[in-house]
């Protein structure tokens, strides 16, 4: 029995567990957007409340000799117009548009004279919405022909935002 109280005495005493440390937490990874495959493009779980551009959808460049521009593009895209008007000549390209706009009033060729037009399924409630967030409007939501509406709006430091609503 001496034996055993002596033996017990040089055993070590159990250690306790050591105290685990937090995991480093890593960055959340991005989402990726599946057809474009680049990160960082809000996922239907992050997609900001109200109304929201849905994508890219037209480029109008304001030109003085509609003529001259329509050879040129139709050259450049290797494609004849879709739509070809005294007002307006529009070009399918890939799914997106391409349009010619004769109409200088409202601002002239060249640098500054080409608008994006971002696609939205609410056309009142979008041009209202960037209004709400300091945006000028210089077209109003209007109609352009069919189901198609469009709107220009100046950001807050001057670059033309269009509005396309195409049904």
């Amino acid at each position: 029995m001496a034996k055993a109280k002596a033996k017990a005495a040089k055993k070590p005493a159990a250690k306790k567990p050591a105290a685990k440390k937090p995991a480093a937490k890593k960055p959340a990874a991005k989402a990726i957007n599946p057809k474009t495959g680049h990160p960082g493009t809000p996922t239907s779980s992050t997609r900001p409340e109200g109304p929201v551009f849905r994508g890219l959808r037209t480029v109008i460049y304001k030109v003085d000799d509609l003529a001259r521009a329509k050879t040129f593009y139709s050259t450049v895209t290797g494609r004849a117009p879709y739509f070809d008007e005294p007002f307006y000549v529009g070009y399918d390209v890939d799914g997106f548009e391409l349009g010619l706009d004769p109409d200088v009033s409202t601002a002239t060729p060249g640098a500054g004279g080409s608008c994006a037009y971002w696609r939205v399924d609410d056309i009142v409630a979008s041009h209202g919405f960037l209004v709400a967030l300091g945006a000028k409007s210089l077209a109003a939501p209007h109609n352009v022909g069919g189901p198609i509406q469009v709107a220009i709006l100046a950001d807050p430091f001057g670059n033309l935002v269009g509005l396309i609503q195409d049904r």
